[in-house]
């Protein structure tokens, strides 16, 4: 695919969740894309390999969430990957404060040429798991956003992403339609993070069914959470 019928496609999608890309945008995607397949030969980044799906399934997926963000602000991706949903929304929104958050070397060696590449200057990569980093006072309540997408069930996401968002800030946790067990099975979790769940957005994107669902922080973390690596996973609130 050449960057016309790209962008031409890109460009579609974008207008079905009322947002408009630029020339500029689109040439940072493009590159992107290329890396993206360029280094899933090496690696595994992504089982999406059509570039048509990419643009769908991964750039206008992450960019749902685009319109929750208030200009300005500072955003965590907790288990960002190949970078989604951070690296869409950095090229997005260049008025971000992003941090992307991995655990796995190969995948922050791929980031940090993304940011390179596409001079990605408002983007931040750390190498850490969730739960050691939401212990580490540099990061911990600094942040107004933390998202993740497609990461753990709801209760083990709230305890990995709540630590690091400021009283008062949120956390945009992108899922698929199925979560009524999930909120139900949440509720501990929720409680004893001091949040709450304050609306689930429904999004359409062509045969997709996604749900955001949106917590707000009430109050400051306990300093039992999050707890050591590994145990929120093993042993869910």
């Amino acid at each position: 695919m050449d960057f016309a019928e790209f962008f031409k496609e890109l460009a579609l999608g974008l207008k079905e969740i009322d947002l408009r890309v630029n020339n500029e945008q689109g040439k940072k995607f493009f590159e992107y894309t290329n890396l993206l397949l360029e280094w899933n030969k090496k690696i595994n980044l992504t089982a999406i390999t059509e570039i048509k799906d990419i643009i769908l399934k991964h750039y206008i997926d992450s960019l749902t969430i685009s319109n929750l963000i208030k200009n300005n602000s500072t955003v965590i991706d907790v288990g960002t990957g190949a970078g989604f949903p951070g690296i869409p929304l950095a090229i997005f929104r260049n008025d971000l404060n992003i941090t992307l958050v991995d655990s796995l070397n190969k995948r922050i060696m791929f980031l940090e040429e993304v940011k390179k590449k596409l001079e990605l200057n408002n983007v931040k990569i750390i190498h850490s798991r969730a739960e050691d980093l939401g212990k580490d006072k540099n990061y911990r309540e600094k942040y107004d956003i933390s998202v993740s997408r497609a990461v753990a069930p709801l209760r083990v996401l709230i305890e990995y992403l709540i630590p690091f968002v400021k009283v008062g800030g949120q956390s945009l946790c992108m899922k698929g339609p199925n979560i009524e067990e999930e909120k139900r099975d949440s509720k501990k979790a929720l409680l004893e993070l001091n949040s709450t769940i304050v609306k689930i957005e429904n999004i359409k994107l062509k045969d997709m069914d996604r749900r955001i669902i949106i917590i707000n922080k009430n109050n400051k973390t306990n300093n039992n959470y999050p707890r050591k690596a590994g145990t929120p996973s093993k042993n869910p609130l």
